[in-house]
């Protein structure tokens, strides 16, 4: 018994040396899978930044109806965004903690809780696209695979309060940006597409897809767009993304 325990402890020690002298022993598709993930989430939004963003949603007759928004974010699930234009709109706010969030209008005086389905702008992009959080917060990865130039990340939902119960992420691998994304539900049905384009420099390290596109097979002919003026790292105290904070949002502007 005590020989086995011996040659057991020393087979334990080799392998712990061997994956010490050589990491890439212990990585699996999956955990590189993440990791690459992970690297998509930096390069897409800083840890903490502020922005300027418009979004168009365009109708099947060619009808479109524009919103300009500041926002801001800090961390992996505080995100928050103020409506700027059109005028009849100014003023609302609204705010994301995790998965719980509000819309705040300045007539009503009160937070009011809205779903990530919902949209507060009425076209494809539902409230989660539009206060988006990281992807590696919501979603596993479940397998990778390639397309030509690109990686192909499969991902799953962690909860059932998640938008989307699955997610199909082409990334272009020079970059580790997105280049389109696939939205699923859970029986299969393919609710949306979301395609990334117009890379920018947006300075102090941030190179980012401009614009994101989306249409979907369930609203056919209809078209919303969101284009990235401004995403500049900027750090946010904590009482910015509270429900008492929301009438002052202005302020940080």
């Amino acid at each position: 018994m005590y020989r086995r325990a011996t040659l057991l402890t020393i087979c334990l020690t080799l392998i712990a040396l061997a994956v010490s002298l050589h990491p890439g022993m212990a990585a699996t598709p999956l955990s590189l899978g993440e990791a690459l993930l992970r690297e998509v989430d930096q390069r897409l939004q800083p840890e903490s930044y502020e922005s300027y963003r418009k979004l168009i949603n365009i109708e099947p007759d060619g009808r479109r109806k524009e919103f300009v928004f500041y926002g801001a974010k800090k961390g992996r699930d505080s995100v928050l965004m103020l409506f700027l234009e059109p005028a009849t709109e100014r003023g609302r706010t609204t705010l994301r903690l995790g998965d719980n969030m509000w819309l705040y209008i300045p007539s009503v005086g009160k937070p009011i809780r809205i779903t990530s389905l919902q949209s507060v702008t009425g076209g494809v992009f539902n409230n989660a696209d539009i206060m988006s959080l990281d992807y590696s917060v919501e979603y596993s990865v479940t397998s990778q695979s390639k397309d030509g130039d690109h990686t192909v990340l499969d991902l799953k939902a962690k909860t059932k309060t998640v938008a989307y119960d699955r997610l199909k992420m082409w990334v272009d691998l020079t970059r580790k940006l997105p280049v389109k994304i696939e939205c699923y539900a859970a029986t299969g049905l393919l609710i949306k597409t979301l395609r990334f384009s117009d890379v920018k420099d947006f300075g102090d390290g941030v190179v980012r897809p401009s614009v994101v596109e989306t249409d979907s097979p369930l609203q056919k002919g209809y078209r919303s767009i969101m284009v990235f003026a401004t995403v500049t790292p900027r750090p946010l105290d904590d009482e910015v993304f509270t429900l008492s904070f929301l009438p002052k949002v202005d302020t940080l502007r």
